[in-house]
C-alpha cells in the first residue's frame, strides 16, 4: 500500500510537471522557475509536504542521468579546442571562487572554518539549466553555449571532489599537502578510470545490439553503473558518469551506423533529463517553502553577495589570461558566464548530506537553499532578457525553458 501511495504521488508530480511545461511555454517564462513555484504550492498539501529530499536520492537517482545526458551532447573536437580555457575555469577559477566565499562566511558570518570551507566548496558548483534550455529554445549552438555547458559539467566534478577532500580531511585530522594531493589524485583518477572501463564494456556490447531498446538499456546501465561503482570505492561518481558520457557520446553515438539510433538515444536521454530536472525543481520548491529564512537572513545575504563576488573572480581574471590568444572570450560572453552561473541540485545534495557533527549544519542548509532560490528566481528570470540584450537571441525569439 505504501508503495502504491508513493507511485500515485510520483505520477501526480509528472502530470503537474507536464502542465507546468505547457503553461510556462505559453507564458514564456523559464520552466525551472515554474516548477519551483509549483513545488511551493504543492507544499501546502499534506500529500506533498513530506517529499523526500536527501543526498542519497539526488546523488543516486537524479544526478547520474543529468550528468550523462549533458556529457553525451558535448563533442570532443569542440571541447578539446576550448579545453585550456575550461580547465583553468573549473580548477583555479572554482578554487578561487570557493576561497572567496569561504573566507567571507568565516569572517562576516562567523562560521567555523570547516563550515565555511565546506560551504565554499559545495556552493561553487554551477547548474545553468535555465541558460541551456534558453539556448535550446532559440536554437543557439554558438561557442558560449559550449563554454557554459562544459564548464558547468566539469566544475560539478571539481566541486564534488573538493567537498569530499575537505570533509575527509576534517574527519582524519590536520591534513598534509601530500595527503591532500594523494586524495585528490585517487578521487579524480579513480572516477575517470571507472567511467572509462564502464564505457568500454558498454560500447563493446552496444556494437552487438543493433536494437534501440537494448541501446537504451545499456546506456542507462552505463550512466548509473559508472556513478554507483565509483561512489562505492569512494571515487568521484560525477567524474565517472561524465567520462562515460563523453566516451559513449563521441566514440559510440557519433560513429553509429544509423542516424536513427543516434537520434533515438539522444531523445531518450533528453527525456530522462526532463524527468530528473522536473522532480528536482519541484522538490526544491517544496523544500524552499519549508525553510525558515528569517533566522538566517543576514548570513544568506552575505552568502549571495559572496557567491556572486566569487563567481566574478572565477570568470573575469582567468578569461583575461586568454585575452591575447585565439581563446579570447568576448566581454558579453564573460557576462553570460558570470551571471549564468546558477546554483542547483549538486549544491543542495551536498548540503543536505552534511554529517550531523558539522558546525552550523542547519544554517548551511538553509543558506544554501537561499542562494539556490536567488539564482533560480533572480538570475534565471533575467537570463533571457540578458541574452536578448547582448544579441545572443533575436529580439523576437522564443525564450522558454523546457528542460
Amino acid at each position: 500500500m505504501e508503495f502504491i501511495i508513493k507511485l500515485d504521488r510520483f505520477l501526480l508530480i509528472l502530470l503537474i510537471a507536464s502542465m507546468v511545461a505547457i503553461l510556462t511555454r505559453r507564458l514564456k517564462v523559464p520552466y525551472s522557475l515554474g516548477l519551483v513555484f509549483a513545488g511551493i504550492i504543492l507544499a501546502l498539501f499534506p500529500l506533498f509536504s513530506n517529499i523526500p529530499f536527501t543526498k542519497e536520492l539526488i546523488f543516486n537517482l537524479f544526478l547520474p542521468p543529468l550528468v550523462f545526458e549533458a556529457a553525451i551532447q558535448i563533442r570532443w573536437r569542440e571541447l578539446r579546442r576550448e579545453f585550456p580555457l575550461i580547465l583553468v575555469l573549473v580548477t583555479a577559477g572554482l578554487c578561487l571562487s570557493a576561497a572567496v566565499t569561504a573566507l567571507g562566511m568565516r569572517y562576516f558570518a562567523d562560521w567555523a572554518w570547516i563550515s565555511a570551507l565546506l560551504f565554499g566548496a559545495l556552493i561553487s558548483a554551477t547548474d545553468p539549466v535555465s541558460v541551456i534550455a534558453t539556448f535550446n529554445e532559440a536554437g543557439i549552438h554558438s561557442r558560449i553555449r559550449l563554454l557554459v555547458e562544459a564548464e558547468s559539467l566539469l566544475n560539478d566534478g571539481t566541486a564534488a571532489v573538493a567537498f569530499a577532500v575537505i570533509l575527509a580531511s576534517a574527519v582524519g585530522g590536520a591534513p598534509t599537502l601530500g595527503g591532500i594531493a594523494g586524495k585528490l589524485a585517487l578521487t579524480i583518477g579513480g572516477g575517470v578510470l571507472c567511467g572509462a572501463l564502464i564505457a568500454g564494456a558498454i560500447m563493446i556490447l552496444e556494437r552487438r545490439a543493433g536494437d534501440n531498446l537494448v541501446e537504451f538499456t545499456l546506456t542507462t546501465v552505463a550512466a548509473y553503473g559508472s556513478f554507483l561503482i565509483a561512489e562505492h570505492f569512494h571515487f568521484s561518481g560525477v567524474l565517472a558518469s561524465l567520462t562515460t558520457g563523453l566516451l559513449v557520446g563521441n566514440l559510440r553515438l557519433m560513429q553509429a551506423g544509423s542516424t536513427q539510433i543516434r537520434e533515438s538515444i539522444t531523445a531518450y536521454w533528453e527525456y530522462l533529463g526532463f524527468l530528473a530536472n522536473s522532480c528536482i525543481f519541484i522538490g526544491i520548491g517544496v523544500q524552499v517553502s519549508l525553510q525558515n529564512f528569517k533566522s538566517v537572513l543576514l548570513p544568506a545575504i552575505f552568502a549571495i553577495l559572496l557567491v556572486l563576488l566569487g563567481r566574478a573572480f572565477a570568470v573575469y581574471p582567468f578569461c583575461a589570461l586568454f585575452g591575447r590568444s585565439e581563446l579570447l572570450v568576448q566581454g558579453k560572453h564573460q557576462l553570460v558566464l558570470f551571471w549564468g552561473g546558477l546554483r542547483g541540485a549538486l549544491a543542495l545534495a551536498l548540503a543536505v548530506g552534511l554529517p550531523p557533527w558539522v558546525p552550523n549544519r542547519e544554517e548551511i542548509i538553509s543558506v544554501t537553499f537561499a542562494v539556490v532560490a536567488f539564482s533560480i528566481f533572480v538570475q534565471g528570470m533575467s537570463m533571457t532578457p540578458l541574452l536578448r540584450r547582448i544579441g545572443e537571441i533575436p529580439a523576437t525569439g522564443a525564450s522558454v525553458d523546457k528542460e
